[in-house]
């Protein structure tokens, strides 16, 4: 565990981050890992079933996790607090809660699966697995829902390294499973979704014995197991704007993709690739703004506020040294990088297609770096809404940019709108942060 109420903000900040940017790095690793073992030894139907299912399973785990997110920084409160009683009690309400409308869900969305898929216009030759490869990753929902609420309640409490623990276990353990299952007795992609819901099913056990068994204090004793009204209403205020705000993204990057379409397979292609760069370079100045967020969040419930400031201030010097690292390795390896992902008749022009967006991307990345930071600061101040509406900016602005340049200047286009989105995002979180250290809302909760 970890109090930051006391001692260096930076210190605190950066041994908090580092597991999160590992685990980051971690899970894209095993995101890439298991398209190459499917696409390999299953064949591109597989491929193509995992690629489609992945933007569903992303929209419903960024919800679950956002929600997560919003009930970690009321904990961290409370941790800040020494009050460990409400502490468990938010828990417990969020996994028993949670927890019933995760398996209600789960069962929709097996339903709806085959409604969803034909909307997505899935082709009839891959219509069928690609149905049986989401039901079964649906099952594992609510595995995902109390791996997250758990690993929320570690971290609000400044443990950002058992989480790591568990998600790297989890990962080799899924990536082993595929080769053995997949890659030695050759079986399909049924197994493959199979093996994904045994290691998130794990991964919530070990979180569960790891709390039970090491810090028993913070684990819901036997009646902190039921909804607590008062908390649910402030965990669903907490909660509920921040999952919403993680399933906006995808739906943004859907119709952005909708554009990219129309450009040709070449742009396609390299799009494709470059964009597991950004995911690189953006997912972890999340974990640097998730650390920024329990920082503050810890600090309002000790009611110590003037480490606020300071510790927002250390948190942005961390996003910006992120971005001078990846940005400086981007611009300096981007060819050989997205050779990675292509070979054969016509990688040249898409090498040289993607090089272009990420020679660009290097410098840009510096928006995404100051606005995680920001989002960080007004997640911990409990300011869920101004986080929402910096998110809607974004995607927005971001989104109708790609429309209006896409079409004139390729992917290229899509670089500046990016630019233009972020851009855009803090032209309103900036002010909105100094009128709030100027009119004294720092001391104030939303």
């Amino acid at each position: 565990m970890r109090d930051m109420t006391t001692g260096s903000a930076h210190e605190h900040l950066w041994r908090y981050a580092v597991p999160i940017l590992l685990g980051n790095w971690l899970q894209l690793a095993y995101n890439a890992i298991d398209s190459i073992i499917a696409g390999r030894f299953i064949g591109k139907d597989a491929l193509a079933a995992e690629g489609i299912a992945g933007p569903v399973m992303n929209l419903v785990i960024l919800a679950i996790t956002g929600l997560c997110i919003g009930t970690g920084v009321l904990m961290s409160e409370f941790f800040g607090a020494k009050d460990l009683r409400r502490y468990r009690q938010s828990l417990g309400t969020t996994m028993s809660v949670g927890g019933g409308a995760s398996v209600l869900m789960a069962g929709i969305c097996i339903v709806l699966s085959p409604f969803i898929l034909k909307l997505l216009a899935v082709p009839d030759e891959i219509f069928d697995i690609t149905t049986v490869y989401l039901r079964i990753i649906f099952l594992g929902m609510p595995f995902t829902f109390f791996y997250n609420a758990l690993a929320a309640g570690l971290k609000s409490a400044g443990d950002s390294k058992t989480p790591l623990k568990f998600l790297a276990f989890s990962s080799v353990l899924n990536a082993g499973l595929d080769l053995l299952f997949l890659g030695v007795l050759h079986f399909g992609i049924v197994c493959s979704a199979v093996t994904t819901v045994v290691a998130e099913a794990i991964s919530a056990l070990l979180a569960i014995g790891y709390l039970v068994k090491k810090f028993p204090e913070l684990f819901p004793r036997r009646e902190e197991w039921k909804a607590d009204k008062a908390l649910l209403e402030k965990i669903l205020k907490y909660g509920a704007p921040s999952a919403f705000q993680q399933a906006v993204q995808p739906i943004g990057k859907v119709l952005i993709q909708g554009q990219v379409n129309a450009l040709g397979v070449t742009t396609i292609a390299a799009f494709n690739a470059v964009t597991r760069v950004d995911d690189f370079a953006c997912i972890p100045e999340q974990g640097i703004s998730a650390s920024i967020s329990t920082f503050i969040a810890q600090n309002r419930g000790a009611k110590k506020e003037e480490r606020i400031r300071p510790g927002f201030r250390a948190g942005l010097r961390l996003e910006i040294g992120y971005w001078i690292l990846i940005g400086a390795i981007t611009a300096l390896f981007r060819m050989p990088i997205v050779s990675l992902f292509v070979l054969g008749k016509g990688a040249e022009e898409v090498i040289e297609t993607g090089s272009q967006y990420l020679g660009l991307m290097a410098f840009f990345y510096l928006y995404p770096a100051l606005t995680n930071g920001f989002q960080g600061f007004y997640r911990g101040m409990g300011k869920m809404y101004t986080t929402i509406l910096g998110t809607a900016i974004q995607i927005s602005i971001r989104t109708l940019a790609t429309f209006l340049l896409a079409p004139q200047m390729g992917i290229v286009g899509i670089a500046y709108a990016c630019a233009a989105g972020w851009t855009v995002m803090l032209l309103f979180e900036i002010p909105y942060y100094f009128k709030c250290v100027r009119t004294g809302l720092l001391k104030e909760s939303q």
